[in-house]
């Protein structure tokens, strides 16, 4: 028997409903041929002198550029209500959406002097807009005799965790992942297990082992812990996760360290599981079973055109609303020396695996010292769509910088937000033009988020999987787009769709003049 033969190329179908250009993969890099004076294609095979043949080109992008924005900001979003666990603030680890209900996790505050309860346990809020947020009572954890309060089991790690959806588990439909310190005998019990999973850097002494704990939950409120590490490595501060369909298994990032391997003359010496000078880097791990995981490695590091004192702190992996094959990464930099400043940086990637950075600018910053977040913040999954089409991503704000003394600082949440969901734009500050890749999209009819100068204009041709132009959906038949469009149909003459059947492949061609597309959504 054969082995199935694993394709790859046009078309690409959708996984989502929604297609934003965070990269120039869905962007067609254009083809072309040399032809001789009869039409005849004659390129490399040919033998016409230097002027005997002529260049023909095909949906080649022109006069374009992706430009990201940056976010302004919202909050705090959770006004202090006096609760002992909330002594010093909130520190949100997750934010999701699931149908028409927002949910939230995050962590007791630092600083609490509760004798009775752990600092670990988790604290959970509901929305049913994004922005506004109450505090349910979950029945779960009695805090003075009185289970009325918004408290539930977390691990006894003492940091903040991410939870992510396994849509193929009911029983474990969510699950929870974050950094836990192991003990010397945790460590040896793990190791003699798991030999080949198992890294040197994750033991920095024997009063510092750090591995990943996992949790798994039917509903979100109800944690069972899972007893072993599901892998040990220094994964210090934010581990994200979440499950690739493509792949069929779990993926986790956490935290890297970029380093070379070590003089085998100081393999013994004190220094040997110290890594003070390795820079901090982006690692991911994959499996099929959320109870173990190999080791990690490294997928993003710190680029040349970042300051030389500067570091990836937290991932903060995420998706494109209604677009769960858009994969970003909202990294906080951290600047060590000269302030203690951090900042948010936008990288994009379309298989979990390969990253590049959007834009070499921040997104969004600290404020200024002195506001709520003005000391430094971190950004957590997961961006969301609020329902007046804002793009939102939340993080936890501090009024100190990152190594301040923290005890008795203050923290909250608020949001990074792109109005309209206007965060990455395909602009042409003139004339400029370009054709998608071939897709399937879930629906035949298309919506544009695009905005154009008074003079300046959109025209859309549709176009089959070779390129022919559809019937009625020629650019000769397209209703030009002006001024603001956030959601806006898009029509030609006659039609009101593209004129593909269900599960057809379509091709999407642009004729812009100083205009900017933010993404298009598609629509049975």
């Amino acid at each position: 028997m054969c082995a199935e033969v694993y394709r790859v190329g046009e078309p690409y179908e959708l996984t989502g409903h929604r297609l934003v250009f965070t990269s120039w993969f869905y962007v067609r890099q254009g083809s072309f041929d040399w032809v001789d004076g009869q039409g005849n294609r004659v390129s490399v095979n040919g033998d016409q002198g230097p002027l005997d043949a002529e260049l023909r080109t095909r949906d080649h992008p022109a006069g374009i550029k992706l430009t990201v924005r940056p976010a302004i900001r919202s909050g705090p979003l959770f006004p202090f209500e006096g609760h002992e666990w909330e002594k010093n603030g909130i520190n949100i680890g997750t934010m999701l959406q699931e149908n028409n209900r927002y949910r939230a996790w995050g962590n007791t505050s630092r600083g609490s002097s509760l004798s009775k309860l752990k600092s670990s346990y988790l604290i959970y809020f509901e929305s049913e807009d994004g922005m506004n947020w109450v505090r349910p009572n979950c029945g779960i954890v009695a805090y003075n005799g009185n289970t009325n309060n918004n408290l539930v089991h977390g691990p006894d790690t003492g940091f903040t965790g991410t939870v992510f959806v396994d849509p193929n588990s009911e029983e474990e439909r969510y699950k929870y992942v974050c950094e836990e310190s192991l003990s010397l005998e945790e460590y040896r019990q793990y190791a003699s297990r798991w030999p080949q999973d198992v890294e040197s850097i994750a033991k920095r002494s024997d009063r510092m082992i750090v591995g990943i704990r996992g949790a798994v939950s039917g509903d979100g409120l109800r944690w069972k812990f899972i007893e072993e590490p599901l892998c040990v490595t220094h994964a210090d501060t934010q581990v994200t996760g979440y499950y690739d369909a493509r792949l069929g298994k779990f993926v986790l990032y956490s935290r890297g360290w970029s380093s070379a391997p070590q003089a085998e003359a100081y393999a013994d010496d004190a220094y040997g599981e110290m890594f003070v000078h390795a820079r901090r880097s982006i690692n991911r791990t994959v499996s099929g079973d959320f109870r173990h995981f190999p080791l990690p490695e490294i997928i993003v590091e710190p680029s040349a055109t970042m300051k030389p004192n500067e570091v990836f702190y937290t991932n903060c992996y995420t998706t494109i609303p209604g677009a769960p094959d858009h994969r970003l990464m909202f990294p906080t930099v951290w600047q060590l020396g000269g302030g203690d400043h951090t900042h948010l940086m936008l990288y994009s990637s379309r298989n979990g695996l390969n990253w590049s950075p959007v834009s070499h600018d921040p997104v969004f910053r600290t404020a200024d010292f002195g506001a709520w977040d003005g000391g430094c913040l971190f950004a957590s999954p997961n961006l969301l769509e609020l329902p007046n089409g804002d793009f939102a991503l939340p993080y936890t704000g501090w009024n100190v910088p990152h190594k301040y003394p923290r005890v008795n600082a203050q923290r909250n949440v608020g949001y990074a937000i792109w109005p309209k969901g206007r965060m990455v734009a395909v602009e042409a500050e003139g004339k400029g033009e370009f054709a998608t890749t071939a897709i399937v999209p879930p629906g035949a009819k298309l919506r544009i988020n695009a905005v154009t100068t008074r003079g300046g204009s959109i025209r859309i041709e549709a176009a089959d999987v070779d390129g022919n132009p559809l019937p009625g959906r020629e650019f000769a038949e397209a209703v030009p787009l002006v001024g603001d469009h956030h959601r806006t149909l898009v029509t030609w003459r006659n039609h009101g769709d593209m004129g593909i059947a269900p599960g057809q492949a379509v091709m999407l061609r642009f004729r812009m003049d100083a205009a900017s597309i933010y993404g298009l959504e598609f629509k049975a």
